[in-house]
């Protein structure tokens, strides 16, 4: 509680903000800045105060960049996850290499393909802008159609069979 009481005091959040936003216009170039930051804090790092360090840090500045807070905490955790695994001071590594009985240089080698997926599944993950609250409106629209056309079936069938329905749908839509 003390840490987050000076980070506020001290308006280190916004200073960092400020910072990072100053130094370009590109909100590409400043996500790939924020992943290179969050992976190099995650391979010297336990996850749970790095995201309790760095998430009041980089969310304002996320939020201003255009992306869904939602989309941020994936991203952060997937940076926080690759750093995890990662040496030279990966824990999760050490961990694998203990119960495997087996040395940090057997095991790294053949994880090099993995460790290149999944920097490239965090780009992916990172450049994809779309906000989360804009694709479920997306799919209010696309079921509220959907759900339209089936009124609009269910109609023209009680007139194909010369019933009336209790409620006329048409004058809905």
């Amino acid at each position: 509680m003390s840490m987050s009481w000076v980070m506020s005091y001290e308006n280190i959040p916004q200073n960092i903000s400020a910072g990072l936003l100053s130094l370009s216009d590109n909100p590409i170039v400043i996500l790939l800045i924020i992943n290179l930051i969050l992976l190099f804090v995650g391979v010297f790092m336990d996850m749970t105060p790095a995201v309790l360090i760095f998430t009041p840090i980089f969310l304002p500045i996320v939020t201003d960049l255009g992306m869904d807070p939602i989309q941020f905490g994936i991203v952060m955790i997937l940076n926080l996850c690759i750093g995890l695994c990662t040496p030279p001071v990966g824990s999760v590594l050490f961990v694998g290499v203990g119960i495997a009985n087996t040395t940090i240089e057997k095991v790294v080698k053949p994880l090099i393909p993995l460790f290149v997926a999944m920097i490239f599944a965090l780009m992916l993950r990172t450049s994809a802008r779309i906000s989360y609250s804009l694709r479920f409106a997306l799919i209010r629209v696309i079921r509220t159609n959907i759900l339209k056309k089936q009124l609009i079936m269910a109609y023209r069938a009680c007139c194909v069979l010369n019933r009336r329905p209790v409620i006329r749908l048409m004058f809905l839509f």
